[in-house]
């Protein structure tokens, strides 16, 4: 049996650059989250040189308009067509810079073997970046929101009101990651911790978009909040983010 064809193996679809690795003496490895394709691994030609005519567009945090062949391990990208200019602008603050990469190694490990949601973790991460690169609020307020919605796309919703266990209404005092947010009292594991008040409303006010309610919370809360989410993210993924602990925290 002859192989397919090179344009029968063809496709085009909107991707956003997750992390890039050297291969070669010009060429490029970039590992991808596509609108329709899920995650993707492909090769990316010549891209280091400087003659290159889409180099610039396959950064880290940049959004494009792609043409990839299919391969059998690594796809090739033939074609890039900018959409969202954010890594520029991202690169240039360290702050934004720490948090995009945040970003982008959740979605990373989230799409991973999971297909589909890709799409939706696609334009959750888009937002996110956009977001960012606008400034539009707080750089670790962006990130924290990021990695509660995205847990919650990829099926694991915490719960910041009713007990996660066994539904009780709220509010309640104690957090338990493993049980999947605030639990009553006669749910709490030993040892819980007990966030404020103030942090549980600020955790679910990241996790709806509530950027009012966010942004005139107190620095303490936001500092308990992001320990919280960082445990959550990390019971969930079964490993500890690398790049969460170069995020700047006011």
């Amino acid at each position: 049996m002859t192989n397919p064809s090179f344009a029968a193996r063809s496709y085009r679809d909107d991707a956003v650059v997750l992390r890039t690795h050297k291969l070669g003496e010009a060429d490029r490895i970039i590992t991808l989250l596509t609108k329709h394709h899920g995650q993707v691994r492909a090769v990316a030609k010549g891209v280091r040189r400087t003659s290159s005519r889409f180099g610039a567009r396959l950064e880290p945090f940049m959004v494009a308009d792609l043409q990839l062949v299919s391969g059998r391990t690594l796809d090739i990208v033939t074609q890039a067509v900018a959409k969202g200019a954010y890594g520029s602008s991202i690169a240039a603050d360290y702050g934004r810079y720490t948090v995009a990469a945040a970003m982008t190694e959740t979605a990373e490990k989230l799409t991973d073997a999971d297909a589909e949601s890709g799409t939706a973790q696609y334009s959750l991460l888009v937002g996110a970046l956009a977001a960012l690169s606008r400034s539009d609020h707080p750089p670790e307020l962006i990130l924290d929101s990021y990695l509660l919605r995205a847990l919650a796309t990829g099926g694991w919703a915490p719960s910041f009101t009713d007990c996660a266990r066994c539904g009780a209404a709220g509010p309640h005092s104690a957090f338990a990651a493993p049980l999947g947010g605030m639990v009553c009292a006669e749910c709490r594991p030993p040892g819980s911790p007990a966030p404020a008040p103030e942090t549980v409303i600020l955790l679910g006010a990241l996790l709806t978009g509530d950027w009012n309610t966010a942004e005139g919370s107190d620095s303490q809360h936001r500092r308990e909040a992001a320990g919280l989410v960082a445990g959550y993210l990390q019971w969930h993924l079964e490993r500890a983010l690398k790049s969460l602990r170069h995020v700047e925290r006011s």
